[in-house]
């Protein structure tokens, strides 16, 4: 059936919009965190998995992390492992690690990889095992309560953080037809797995690739002021503000401290983003409004 003129005016006015971005962003490297809502529900798994083809199609390098959270804890519950938070932290012991590996490195992993190929892409699921991709060590935890002097410094077992990341892995990809998707798994010294933030590792991957964007898809529309407001094109320095004013607080520390790190670090510009809208990646980096939270270092 053929557009209609209004239909077709709608098309040329979306297609003219976008060209100078993607003249802009030809042959640079954009990490996206993949998670929430945009995983789980059909119609944004496959509307994710065509923006991720479609950079790629036009000379974009997308790479993607993902988390996996709630299916993991969904197969420990299944099994009768009984979870443990500190901080917000899961405590992983040895059986618990074995299901994140299985969980993340295969079935989530998986299906991620399978979404995009069935789009027209051709991508690899990789754990940060692969290669040594993500070199990790132990995270220990500081826990203080307000009758303790000094804070308890706990040992949440096979918890990492991003100690290195193997570039030359990635560059090889990046610099193929191939779109990576790695699984948040890090090696330690000692050969052992490490369950690492999907957040801090996305983070970490542009950091050391010095990419042009973070990309972190969330189950809200952005960063919003007190009266709830959106927030963007932020500084650094007026995200810091926002922090010690306390209109940033609670679960929204984490993911912006891994945003702020990022682009203290070098990558261009972070991008807070609602997975909840379809094609929220091609949204915000194609079009003038965007359709989230942008944080730069560029005044």
């Amino acid at each position: 059936m053929p557009l209609t003129r209004k239909e077709a005016m709608t098309t040329a006015h979306v297609l003219s919009e976008a060209m100078p971005y993607i003249q802009r962003f030809v042959g640079k490297t954009i990490i996206i965190k993949y998670g929430g809502n945009a995983m789980i529900d059909e119609k944004l798994q496959n509307s994710f998995a065509r923006d991720i083809v479609m950079m790629k199609l036009i000379g974009i390098n997308p790479i993607v992390v993902h988390g996996g959270g709630p299916q993991i804890g969904q197969l420990l519950n299944d099994l009768k492992i009984e979870s443990h938070f500190i901080n917000g932290m899961r405590v992983t012991d040895s059986k618990t690690m074995d299901v994140v590996e299985m969980v993340l490195g295969g079935a989530v992993n998986k299906q991620i990889v399978g979404l995009i190929n069935n789009n027209g892409g051709q991508a690899i699921g990789l754990t940060g095992k692969d290669g040594q991709l993500l070199r990790a060590k132990k995270l220990r935890v500081k826990h203080k309560t307000p009758e303790m002097e000094a804070p308890e410094i706990i040992d949440i077992g096979h918890v990492g953080e991003v100690a290195s990341v193997n570039v030359k892995v990635l560059d090889m990809l990046v610099n193929s037809d191939i779109i990576p998707v790695i699984a948040p798994i890090g090696v330690g010294e000692d050969g052992a797995s490490y369950n690492i933030n999907a957040d801090l590792v996305a983070g970490k991957v542009a950091e050391v690739l010095q990419a042009e964007k973070l990309i972190l898809l969330t189950n809200i529309e952005g960063l919003m002021d007190k009266d709830g407001n959106i927030l963007t094109g932020l500084t650094t320095k007026q995200v810091d503000d926002l922090i010690e004013d306390g209109t940033i607080y609670g679960g929204m520390l984490p993911k912006i401290d891994c945003a702020l790190s990022a682009v203290k670090g070098g990558v261009t510009s972070a991008h807070i983003i609602d997975g909840r809208v379809e094609h929220s990646c091609l949204l915000e980096i194609f079009t003038d409004e965007g359709v989230g939270t942008l944080i730069t270092n560029r005044a």
